[in-house]
């Protein structure tokens, strides 16, 4: 009987091995190497029988929670509307026999709201969940209500979001919003991101920091994780570089949803005329396209004071039943949300470049682009970041034409000339190349990343620049000579900045 005792148990961690294929994807490597401790305490001699119906009751558990999950699933309901559904199909094959796929879609072409559809309906956010990146958390938070809203569900059940101090998200939830942010702080405690499945960096054109170290880091995760799919979302900017940076992937291509935009551009100064200012020149603007016919109106403004004045000079200039509401990234969520409620009357929706790609403003027919942006930009020569205002790049422009034409003929006003328009840059340079790489190589060491000479990047940096930050850090007592975080670069890594 002692004898049979072990082979009775050995049996039984045979077939626990088998079952761990039913289990949830961060479950496995923990099981797996519990499972190995007791093989190697068996060949020891020791009857672990304690220890084996924990790790059954385990297996168990992590099992049923998977079943759950699959039961779970919901049957996706499509707008026929929108461009993305008519190859929904074409989508799905790719996503099936690709780990990675770049989806390039116009504004409107509905990607952001159907893709994670497409992948419930492939079995994905069963073993792990379907993540889904925002560059803002207004996006992230407003994309996960309209998708549980689509599913019928409630908000945090089988649609959750995680931003900055708040969470909603639980065991059983198959897409989870967040921004890339919290995505690139989950990979310090799950190296593997095997809490998902399949994940979708959306709006990855913008290329900000979060976004490129992302894009690096799961370049360097997807051959560790062969059932792990990565899908890029971008507008129409320069898709081929994704494709580039993981081995040629497939791009599919969507149109976007919009009807014919007339754009007209009134710039500050026409003619002889004094250069208006920038509010007088929004108030005419809005003047003109209110007398073009009903509508609410989308206006872009390089930050906050331009909003408020903006916001004061056409509370004066319009009617009670006009709504003026403004639109940037540090207003609360409630008074972010005000833009998404249904009204009556005459909408004027002020907003920072939060609303050219990364979230839609509803029943927007007329757009004014002051052609401005803050953009940060570090001066090798002065040693500091700023924040200056600039004027955005003509993709940029073409973006923000995109918000109106989405229900009806729209029109542009653009409040520069066409000039001014075509000698522009094409893009908008990544942030990478735009930055304080001190500030880089600080946080890609207090993420693990690895060295900014060897990481990655789809737009590598230059090297003098890299050692010009090494060098700044080390003056700061932020690393060592041989290139360590100190106590100090580890306290200066952990400011939110």
């Amino acid at each position: 009987m002692a004898q049979r005792q072990p082979t009775s148990i050995r049996t039984r961690l045979d077939e626990l091995h088998e079952r761990l294929g039913e289990v949830m994807f961060h479950d496995r490597h923990r099981l797996a190497k519990r499972l190995g401790q007791l093989r190697a305490q068996l060949s020891r001699g020791d009857v672990p029988t304690e220890r084996l119906e924990g790790l059954v009751a385990a297996v168990e558990r992590s099992s049923q929670l998977r079943q759950q999950r699959a039961q779970r699933l919901p049957q996706p309901c499509y707008d026929l509307a929108l461009p993305v559904v008519a190859m929904k199909d074409e989508i799905a094959r790719l996503i099936d026999t690709n780990q990675v796929l770049i989806v390039c879609g116009e504004t409107g072409s509905g990607k952001t709201t159907q893709l994670p559809k497409i992948c419930l309906e492939l079995g994905r956010g069963i073993g792990g969940m379907i993540g889904h990146t925002q560059p803002r958390r207004i996006a992230a938070r407003s994309v996960a209500t309209r998708l549980a809203d689509e599913l019928q569900c409630s908000l945090g059940e089988l649609v959750g979001y995680k931003v900055r101090f708040t969470d909603h998200v639980r065991e059983t939830t198959l897409i989870k919003l967040m921004t890339d942010g919290i995505l690139l702080a989950e990979t310090q405690s799950d190296r593997f991101l095997e809490h998902y499945d399949t994940l979708i960096i959306d709006e990855a054109h913008e290329r900000s920091l979060n976004i490129d170290f992302l894009l690096g880091y799961l370049k360097r995760l997807l051959p560790k994780r062969p059932e792990l799919k990565l899908i890029i979302t971008s507008a129409t900017i320069d898709p081929a570089s994704f494709s580039r940076h993981f081995s040629d992937a497939p791009v599919i291509e969507v149109s976007g949803r919009t009807y014919p935009v007339e754009v007209r551009y009134r710039p500050l100064q026409i003619a002889e005329e004094p250069e208006r200012e920038l509010t007088e020149a929004v108030v005419d603007a809005v003047e003109e396209l209110s007398r073009v016919g009903v509508g609410d109106v989308l206006v872009f403004l390089p930050g906050e004071r331009e909003i408020r004045d903006c916001a004061e000079a056409l509370r004066k200039h319009h009617p009670p039943h006009t709504e003026v509401l403004p639109l940037f990234a540090r207003l609360s969520a409630s008074d972010q949300d005000r833009v998404f409620q249904s009204h009556s009357g005459r909408r004027i929706v002020l907003a920072t470049n939060i609303a050219e790609t990364s979230l839609t403003v509803p029943g927007i027919r007329y757009v004014v682009d002051s052609g401005l942006a803050r953009i940060s930009r570090y001066s090798y020569r002065t040693k500091v970041q700023r924040l200056p205002v600039e004027p955005i790049s003509r993709a940029s422009a073409e973006q923000r034409k995109g918000r109106c034409g989405r229900l009806g003929a729209g029109v542009c006003i653009r409040l520069y000339d066409e000039h001014d328009f075509t000698q522009r840059d094409e893009f908008t340079v990544p942030e990478i190349l735009r930055t304080n790489l001190a500030g880089v190589i600080l946080r890609m060491a207090a993420y693990k990343l690895g060295s900014a000479d060897t990481f990655p990047f789809i737009d590598p940096p230059d090297t003098r620049f890299i050692n010009d930050g090494y060098r700044l850090l080390v003056e700061l007592q932020a690393m060592d000579q041989k290139r360590r975080l100190s106590d100090v670069g580890r306290k200066l890594a952990r400011l939110p900045l």
